[in-house]
């Protein structure tokens, strides 16, 4: 099944600065001023390289930074292979958590063989991006986030024992985030994890816009004729479904520029497959939400810019008949249910609307979602979040969810490792 293997990684030195100012969130999450403002506190934070804007053209520019960066020994490849524990440590609702996985190259699968599994839809414009980059430098910057199965603790209970020691990076970021790596060199420990990944899917959770690019680089050199190198495979952070620091938050959709849209007309329509309770506040949605989710049932809240609502699903078996030809897993999903009887019904934005945007807005503040609503937007659906479970099913049925069904929390940091593939 999956084919992974340690690796050479590069890596910032001590002369390009402190490891805090070096590394930042994946470039889809960071604004233009939050990337002005890490370069200002280190010209040689990642940003530059992962997403470039200076320059007629930000790409070469990467290029010939990444090179000049590498020549004056900023960056440094490591010497022996090694696959790099990754710890994130950080809270959430008071409550502390750690993350730890382990970062390693993963040879190349097209999804059609069922050994690397996607879970969500991607825009082409991003991957467009992605592949430009990569052709300039050849080099992954940011790891993809997968997910592997390991219900008898083979894999975590040695990663235990090889994490003992002091990291050789910690620090905490701006969102205090405590981020911690060791390298572990290839040695018996390293091979005994590798062999335990021949009858193991992965199931890609963030990342899948940088797999498919890394997908069609390959294609790329093999049709310009050249050498492959270890363009066949891709740096990926792994993780345990069944780790206790996986935090999922949802994802809100935020409704604008609706013909003719008029919230009571909406609510007298969902009435069709919802039952429909006007509730105190938009704050009580929360608590409304999470009575449901624990309850195992599929509910919505729903605000005007008037009033809010709690919409609960009445029969979740009318899925069958509306989705025929999709899994019990997908068809199930509270994203599926929100696109498929309200979205694209009422509102009648498909994939195609959303895939020329202006219509629908994601946030997974919830303050922000009314905020945007009190600002002119038509209304917000507020969701309780994707199961790690409801992922894997969907992602072993082949099929995949809406864009923005999930949201991993915290993203991966971006900068600690590199994998220069040629």
């Amino acid at each position: 099944m999956a084919k992974i293997a340690p690796f050479k990684a590069l890596r910032f030195t001590e002369k390009a600065g402190k490891s805090r100012e070096l590394c930042c969130p994946p470039y889809d999450i960071i604004s233009e001023e939050q990337r002005k403002n890490y370069l200002a506190e280190n010209p040689h934070n990642i940003i530059r390289l992962e997403l470039p804007k200076e320059g007629q053209d930000p790409y070469k520019e990467a290029q010939s930074c990444l090179q000049s960066w590498m020549e004056e020994g900023l960056l440094k490849k490591d010497e022996t292979p090694a696959i790099y524990i990754y710890e994130e440590e950080f809270m959430v609702e008071n409550i502390s958590y750690k993350l730890r996985g382990f970062i390693c190259s993963v040879h190349l699968e097209e999804f059609s063989k069922g050994i690397v599994l996607p879970h969500e839809e991607t825009l082409s414009k991003a991957k467009e991006d992605r592949f430009n980059l990569m052709c300039a430098t050849e080099c992954n910057f940011s790891q993809v986030y997968s997910l592997y199965d390991d219900s008898d603790n083979a894999v975590e209970s040695i990663l235990q024992t090889l994490c003992t020691d002091t990291p050789a990076t910690t620090f905490t970021d701006d969102d205090q985030v405590t981020h911690r790596l060791w390298v572990v060199k290839d040695g018996k420990e390293v091979q005994t994890i590798v062999s335990l990944f021949a009858d193991k899917k992965l199931y890609i959770a963030d990342g899948h816009h940088r797999y498919e690019t890394a997908l069609r680089y390959k294609q790329h050199r093999i049709d310009q004729g050249l050498e492959l190198g270890t363009s066949d495979s891709m740096m990926m952070f792994l993780c345990s479904l069944q780790n206790k620091g996986l935090v999922v938050f949802p994802t809100h959709r935020v409704i604008q520029n609706t013909k003719g849209f008029e919230s009571g007309d909406f609510l007298a329509k969902a009435k069709d497959y919802f039952y429909v309770t006007k509730l105190d506040s938009f704050s009580s949605i929360s608590e409304e939400l999470k009575t449901v989710y624990d309850g195992n049932g599929k509910a919505f809240g729903y605000f005007d810019g008037k009033d809010s609502y709690l919409l609960v699903m009445k029969d979740i078996s009318v899925m069958a008949s509306l989705l025929p030809n999709a899994s019990k897993a997908l068809r199930e999903l509270d994203v599926t249910l929100l696109h498929t009887v309200l979205l694209e019904d009422y509102f009648g934005i498909n994939k195609e609307v959303m895939a020329a945007g202006g219509r629908l807005t994601y946030t997974r503040d919830m303050q922000e979602a009314k905020d945007l609503v009190d600002g002119g937007a038509d209304c917000c659906f507020i969701l309780n979040p994707t199961r790690v479970s409801e992922i894997r099913d969907v992602a072993l049925a082949g099929e995949k969810m809406p864009q923005k069904s999930t949201y991993f929390y915290p993203k991966l940091i971006t900068g600690l490792v590199m994998n220069k593939l040629v």
